[in-house]
């Protein structure tokens, strides 16, 4: 884990709207820390810094509350629906060693056969992993893939460590002729046939 991810956080004792508002005036996000049997432990998170980090998915923090230090796992961010400014975040408590289970996005590389087009049904597999191992993403591979083929989440090559929570049957990419294309290449044929026939 990089030093990035060391955050210097501020314990909360004062709670509401108001208050929250007000932390948020001064570029800071309240988040809750909970986890392991311990209670809630309420805190101001430096904003910009946090905002910047936990466009990753899955984000693990190293937090600095009073010269101690708590890893934690961002499990849950909610923002406002209209100007899109975090206003709470949900941290996790996690230590070394320790298996999380996570959902992690799937990334598409390469380019599938000439004239097919790809169709992703899921965006993110879950998986079991080590808290400080958790891949930003897991890459599949459709370069020269042909119409009918099809990967699932078993198909996928996990991280060293990981397993997979999902079944291994779900269907992740399907590769198929778009059905315009279907129509032109029938009547193309048909016209053909009628050619030759008349002939």
């Amino acid at each position: 884990m990089s030093d990035d991810n060391k955050v210097h956080v501020d314990l909360r004792t004062n709670f509401g709207k108001g208050f929250a508002r007000r932390l948020r005036a001064e570029g800071k996000i309240p988040a809750v820390i909970y986890g392991h049997g311990t209670d809630p432990v309420h805190v101001a998170l430096p904003g910009h810094q946090v905002s910047l980090i936990i466009r990753r998915a899955n984000a693990l923090l190293d937090l600095d509350i009073e010269g101690t230090s708590q890893l934690v796992l961002v499990k849950d961010v909610q923002k406002d629906p209209l100007r899109q400014i975090i206003e709470h975040i949900d941290l996790l408590v996690v230590s070394k060693g320790e298996k999380v289970t996570v959902e992690v996005p799937v990334v598409l590389t390469g380019e599938s056969f000439s004239g097919t087009i790809v169709t992703q049904d899921v965006t993110t597999i879950k998986l079991e992993v080590e808290a400080t191992h958790i891949p930003e993403h897991v890459e599949v591979s459709v370069e020269g893939l042909e119409e009918g083929a099809h990967i699932t989440a078993g198909d996928v090559t996990l991280p060293k460590g990981a397993a997979l929570l999902d079944d291994a049957d779900l269907l992740l990419v399907a590769v198929s002729v778009p059905a315009a294309e279907i129509a032109e290449e029938n009547a193309a044929e048909a016209a053909e046939a009628s050619e030759a026939a008349a002939e």
